[in-house]
This record gives C-alpha cells, sequence and structure tokens, in this order.
C-alpha cells in the first residue's frame, strides 16, 4: 500500500468503508450517513432516501446550480425525482465514487469522521 498515490488511497480507503457499512442491514447512524454523503456528492441531491430492505433510493436531483443564490431564499430549484434500485449496495455505493480532486477533498473529510475505534467496533 505505500506504492499507491495519495488519490488510490483515499479511494482504496473509502472502498474499504463502504466494504464494511454495506453488507449489515443494522447499520449505525454514522454509516447510514455516510452512505447519503456519497450519493448526494455523485448525483448532485439535494435529499436522499435509503430503503436497505426494498433495495431502494429515492432522491431529488438539482437540475442546475446556476439558479441557486445563497443571497437569498431559493423557494424555486429545478430538481429531477430519482427512485433507483440497487441489487448490492456495496457495489453500488463503489460506482458512485468519482475521483475528481473535488470529490477526492470529500472523501477524505468523510474519512476523517470516522475515527479508528468505530471502525474497530465494526469490525468485531
Amino acid at each position: 500500500m505505500e506504492n499507491l498515490s495519495l488519490k488510490e488511497k483515499v479511494i482504496s480507503e473509502i472502498e474499504n468503508l463502504i466494504s464494511q457499512s454495506a453488507p449489515n442491514r443494522e447499520n449505525s447512524q454514522k454509516f447510514k450517513n455516510l452512505h447519503v454523503a456519497i450519493l448526494k456528492k455523485h448525483y448532485n441531491a439535494s435529499d436522499v432516501s435509503i430503503d436497505y430492505h426494498r433495495n431502494r433510493v429515492a432522491m431529488d436531483i438539482i437540475m442546475d446550480d446556476s439558479v441557486y443564490d445563497p443571497k437569498k431564499v431559493n423557494t424555486y430549484m429545478p430538481i429531477f425525482r430519482a427512485n433507483l434500485l440497487f441489487k448490492n449496495l456495496n457495489d453500488f455505493l463503489k460506482s458512485c465514487l468519482d475521483q475528481d480532486h473535488k470529490s477526492l477533498a470529500f472523501y477524505a473529510s468523510l474519512l476523517r469522521s470516522f475515527s479508528n475505534k468505530e471502525l474497530n467496533q465494526m469490525a468485531i
């Protein structure tokens, strides 16, 4: 693992974290938040809901960011309501990982939010 670039290390670690969280249907809220954060980042979604029992993701995808104005209340944002099915949550989440610099920085911040103590408890 020492020969991997920083980009590959971040992607590898986030994939490991997904692998630890995905097989367990009784995930902690922190892992559920991880899943939602990855999907929001990949799809540019404002609202994501994962139904782990029916293998379904419902989300509001923002169609046009240029309408957003941080100086006022945004009552109209063009969104697309999507309802996606997945066979394997692990594979689905890994397919949502982007490898651009902005995404890698986001994934690194997600990794920092998980302490080694929490990861060790999940492994037991």
